[in-house]
């Protein structure tokens, strides 16, 4: 078996923590949890993330910055249940690569802030809100039905787990998280 790169090691140790993350709160979450979930050991993960607060900084650095990426292509499009299904695509892509990423951004939709700390989440919020076109203060009924969505679609990957998930799997994802915004029938199909 090949051996890991280091862009390869950091992309399992963030996914991973992020998961935790999302599961435990910050503040539960030690360094040697996340070491023991990745199969390093504390001082080896600390070669990489020199303390918790970095990796945690990393974490969500990186979790928006995907989450950016990945919805940017739904911001060109007119609002509507086009724009909405190639939102929740791009949400199930990233699911299918980063699980850890759509649990805390589960986790940051049921809390705020995670674990009932002061962790600059919101911006993760924020990406959701522009993908969607939400206005919480005119259309209460969308803000529940886009959290319904992204909720059975992070929910139905996590529980997947670990399994090796065929590339079809995402597009099983999205009609899931689709059905619940309410939309009559499914474009793109």
């Amino acid at each position: 078996m090949p051996r890991q790169t280091r862009e390869q090691i950091d992309e399992e140790i963030i996914d991973c923590a992020a998961l935790l993350f999302a599961r435990h709160g910050f503040a539960e979450t030690s360094i040697q949890r996340v070491a023991d979930a990745v199969g390093y050991s504390k001082s080896g993960l600390l070669r990489h993330y020199p303390s918790k607060e970095a990796l945690q900084e990393e974490v969500v650095v990186r979790c928006l910055a995907e989450l950016r990426d990945a919805l940017g292509e739904a911001s060109g499009q007119a609002p509507g249940p086009r724009r909405d299904r190639t939102a929740l695509t791009a949400l199930a892509r990233l699911a299918m690569r980063r699980p850890g990423f759509i649990a805390l951004l589960l986790a940051t939709l049921l809390r705020d802030p995670v674990g009932g700390e002061s962790v600059p989440l919101q911006p993760v919020a924020d990406v959701i809100v522009e993908a969607f076109l939400l206005d919480p203060d005119a259309d209460m009924d969308r803000v529940v039905r886009v959290a319904g969505a992204i909720g059975a679609l992070a929910v139905a990957r996590t529980a997947l787990g670990e399994h090796l998930l065929p590339d079809t799997a995402a597009g099983h994802l999205v009609d899931v998280s689709y059905d619940a915004l309410g939309h009559p029938g499914r474009p793109g199909h």
